[in-house]
This record gives structure tokens, C-alpha cells and sequence, in this order.
């Protein structure tokens, strides 16, 4: 067998439809004018030339799911009984992400040590996990916002990847990153992609150059933790942000649920649904009591978690992969990696102003919650 393989641009529908034969395959497609990742079929348009809106972290860790169904039954002997049947599907089918970005890819592996490198691994994650294979598309120009190589990533970064796919001028060079990226090769449409090795690694190499990295000065995103503790500090930076929670949801790392019990008379389900911590309810208490009552609060823990906790409990990775989203599509634009260097420390000192670059809205309470 080949060690590489190559698509011709004109095959690749063709490619994707031998694909589907044996897995679900979701890849970035338009939808008027926007790109989101779904399932591919015949009827849909994909589009390789720009990052998805969403991530692909949908695959294996669903916006929905019924983790199980339940249903009471009484004792027929003695009716003050009953007992409680539960019924869950692990039965996940195969799939293949095709076109996510070295930073989507990335963002599993922050969900790997979560739901799988654990005492207690969730079932459902990883049940989807095993079963899919991610064809990451190298990215051949930064996107706005982007900043993938401040976070230990790049436009051709593997990790993450089971296949590392570089668009070329006459198709696309495909090349196996694990054993279960291997079996992409034994594709019909492929053919040996030996000829254009050179040329790939020289593309992946020169778009690693393009992309901005915020922390260039010293090369890390460590924050001063005198800075993070300043609340002061937090009221400035993010008093223009109306929590929407966009940023949460578009995040390839963000893993925040809820759970829910939806229940007839005799039976119901469990569903489990994505959270934010950017959200007003996240942390409200039964007792009406909110540990994080204000959006500068709710701010700060979420860039505490990516930059401070998340990194203190998995051996330093930063729970963020740079991808940009969250800023490109935050409706007031919000920068998460100016605030993470600013907090880096002595080149911003804390004033009454904000840093100029920020821009500030000024609506006292209301704007605050």
C-alpha cells in the first residue's frame, strides 16, 4: 500500500460518496452563505476555502442527546412497588470528519482528557470517538481572528489528526497520521500521492509563517495571576460584551452540559445539552444564590479555565486552540487573545482606564449583568 494519496479537485465529490458508502461523513458545506459542518450527501455544496462557523465537535459530542430512555413499572404483586427500567444506545455508527481544521482536531484532544483519560470515561464520547476518523484540511491562509501558533498549534499541526490533507493546485495530497487514518487509502478515486510530497510539505510549511501569534514576544500565553484577580481589571475588558454565549458554543474546546430528565407518566428520557459558562443560569444555585452573578465574572473563569485550570490539572495544554472563532463571530467583538496579553503582565499596568484598544461601553449595572 501507498503511504500517501492524492484526489483530484474534480474527483472529490466522487471521493466523498465512495466515503459514505461505509461511514456518515460531515464536512464543511454552504448554506446560503454560510459554512457549517453536516452530513454530506449529493445535495449539498462543500466548501473547502474557509473555516466552518461551528466546529466539528458536534460528531462526537452532539448540541443534544438522550444519554437514556426510562420507563417505570409497577409490581404487579404489590402496587406501593416499582421498579425502573433503563434502556441507553452505545450503538453509534462510523463517521468521518473531512475538511475540519488543524485547530477542530486539536480541540479533541482538550476533550480526550476530559471524557476518556479518566478514572471514569464517559461512554458516549468515547463510543463516537472510536468510531470516527478526522481528515483534517490544512488551512492555506490565517482567518480573521486566528491565532493558532500562539497556542502550540499551526496551519498543518497533527495532533488530533487521523489524516492531514493539503489542497494542492490540481487536487488534494492526503497523508495518514494513525493506523485508523490508514484505511483512507483504500479508497476508490485515490490514487499514489509519492509525486506531490514535496510540494504539500513546502505549502504546509509556508503557511505556518502567515498566522499572527499575539504572545510573539516571549512565546507563552502565561497570565499574571495578580492581574486575573484584579475584578477592576475584568469590569474594563469585557464591558461590552452582552453574553450571548456564541463564544461557548463556537468553541472547539468549550465541553460544558447540562442534564435534563424530559418525563411523561411512565417514562422519559435523559437528555444531556450544551452549556455555557458565558450564560446567567450556568452557576445559579436552587437557593436563588449565583457564585458568578455578573458577566465579568462569568468572563474571567472562562479565560481562567482555558489559560490557568485547565493547563494546572493536564500538564500545561492550554485549553485553547487558537482557532478564532469566538472572536470573528462575537457580535462586538470581543478579543479573547488581547485580553490573555494584556494579563501576561508588566506591559499593561492597571489604570482607571481601559486599554485603549478595547474600547469600553459605559452602562453602569444593566450593562454589567
Amino acid at each position: 500500500m501507498a503511504d500517501t494519496g492524492f484526489v483530484q479537485k474534480e474527483k472529490l465529490n466522487d471521493f466523498l460518496n465512495e466515503l459514505s458508502k461505509d461511514a456518515v461523513v460531515y464536512a464543511p458545506c454552504l448554506e446560503g452563505d454560510t459554512v457549517i459542518f453536516k452530513a454530506f450527501d449529493s445535495g449539498t455544496t462543500l466548501c473547502l476555502d474557509r473555516p466552518a462557523n461551528n466546529p466539528p465537535k458536534l460528531v462526537v459530542f452532539p448540541q443534544s442527546e438522550t444519554l437514556f430512555s426510562f420507563k417505570y413499572k409497577k409490581d404487579a404483586e404489590d402496587p406501593r412497588k416499582m421498579s425502573v427500567e433503563l434502556e441507553a444506545n452505545t450503538d453509534f455508527p462510523r463517521a468521518i470528519i473531512f475538511g475540519a481544521r488543524p485547530c477542530d482536531a486539536k480541540g479533541f484532544r482538550i476533550y480526550d482528557s476530559v471524557y476518556i483519560d479518566t478514572n471514569t470515561p464517559d461512554p458516549y464520547y468515547k463510543g463516537r470517538r472510536e468510531k470516527t476518523m478526522i481528515a483534517t484540511l490544512c488551512c492555506s491562509a490565517p482567518s480573521p481572528g486566528c491565532f493558532c501558533v500562539a497556542v502550540g498549534g499551526g496551519p498543518a499541526h497533527r495532533e488530533g489528526s487521523d489524516v492531514l490533507i493539503t489542497q494542492l493546485e490540481k487536487g488534494y495530497f492526503i497523508e495518514p497520521v494513525t493506523e485508523k487514518g490508514r484505511a483512507i487509502l483504500n479508497v476508490p478515486r485515490i490514487e499514489d500521492g509519492e509525486q506531490y510530497a514535496e510540494e504539500a510539505h513546502k505549502r504546509q510549511l509556508e503557511s505556518h509563517d502567515l498566522v499572527r501569534n499575539p504572545f510573539a514576544e516571549d512565546g507563552q500565553p502565561k497570565i499574571s495571576r495578580a492581574l486575573f484577580d484584579l475584578d477592576e481589571f475584568w469590569e474594563h475588558v469585557v464591558s461590552k460584551c452582552l453574553s450571548c454565549g456564541a463564544c461557548t458554543y463556537l468553541c472547539p474546546t468549550c465541553y460544558c452540559f447540562n442534564i435534563t430528565d424530559e418525563q411523561a407518566l411512565n417514562n422519559g428520557e435523559r437528555i444531556r445539552s450544551w452549556d455555557g459558562c458565558m450564560f446567567s443560569h450556568f452557576t445559579l444555585e436552587g437557593s436563588g444564590h449565583n457564585p458568578r452573578p455578573t458577566k465579568f465574572k462569568r468572563f474571567k473563569n472562562r479565560v481562567g479555565h482555558k489559560f490557568l485550570y485547565y493547563p494546572e490539572k493536564y500538564n500545561g495544554v492550554i485549553a485553547c486552540c487558537g482557532c478564532g472563532r469566538c472572536i470573528r463571530h462575537c457580535p462586538v467583538s470581543v478579543d479573547i487573545s488581547e485580553i490573555v496579553s494584556y494579563l501576561r503582565g508588566p506591559r499593561f499596568e492597571f489604570t482607571n482606564e481601559p486599554p485603549e484598544s478595547m474600547g469600553t461601553d459605559t452602562n453602569s449595572q444593566e450593562q454589567k449583568q
